[in-house]
């Protein structure tokens, strides 16, 4: 079994300006969802078959910026909310204490569909094209959070057996191996998926049918890793 890494969450100090390594994971989440977005222009029918472009190297700045705005916004305040309400309601300033941690999945998901929501209809484009073009884009992302969660040592898995190669101890979570889930979804809803949308997005599809996937796929990995034993 391994020893989890004591690795500082602070990546970088310039005086009273901390970077950290999970803010890092984000940047580069936006970074590769930007790169692939540039991509993602060359396949049908985000580019017409005459070269000339249906959507625009703007049209993914544009997302991008509303997708931030939805991951950032809708992250915190559903930690708030789902999470800790009574003490928020309680420290209602506290909310805007972004750097002290505390970002909800479920809380980034809805922000990211409600940014989706306003692009559409600001665009006058069908918003399940625009699920279509986003859904590829992002397991890179949540590969990349992965990473953070690894890092700061948070969300591991269910004890394991002291043989398994891999069972990794963390600190705050007792003596015993636990399953390194942070490393499970990273290859399966991050690398995996990544995989499997990009091929599948490749070739024209009906509207609504990569998104569709992405929500399949998505559902079915991240069940597979939180299936007992494994967290």
């Amino acid at each position: 079994m391994l020893l989890h890494p004591s690795i500082n969450p602070v990546a970088l100090q310039l005086g009273p300006l901390a970077v950290h390594w999970y803010g890092l994971t984000y940047l580069a989440a936006f970074g590769l969802f930007m790169a692939l977005g540039v991509l993602r222009l060359r396949h049908q029918p985000f580019a017409s078959l005459s070269g000339v472009q249906a959507w625009s190297r703007q049209d993914v700045e544009d997302i991008l910026f509303l997708g931030v705005m939805g991951v950032v916004l809708g992250g915190r305040l559903g930690y708030c909310l789902f999470y800790k309400p009574v003490y928020y309601l309680a420290h209602p300033m506290e909310v805007l204490a972004v750097w002290q941690g505390g970002m909800s999945f479920h809380g980034g998901m809805l922000g990211v569909i409600a940014a989706m929501v306003w692009f559409a209809r600001s665009r006058g484009k069908p918003w399940l094209q625009v699920a279509d073009f986003v859904a590829p884009c992002v397991p890179t992302g949540l590969a990349a959070g992965r990473v953070g969660n690894f890092i700061n040592g948070e969300l591991w898995g269910r004890v394991c057996s002291p043989d398994l190669p891999w069972g990794m101890v963390f600190r705050g979570a007792g003596d015993l191996p636990r399953h390194p889930s942070q490393a499970y979804q990273f290859l399966l809803e991050g690398l995996l998926l990544f995989v499997i949308l990009w091929l599948y997005a490749r070739k024209p599809r009906p509207r609504g049918a990569v998104a569709a996937l992405f929500l399949m796929g998505y559902g079915m990995l991240r069940f597979a890793v939180r299936w007992p034993p494994c967290f």
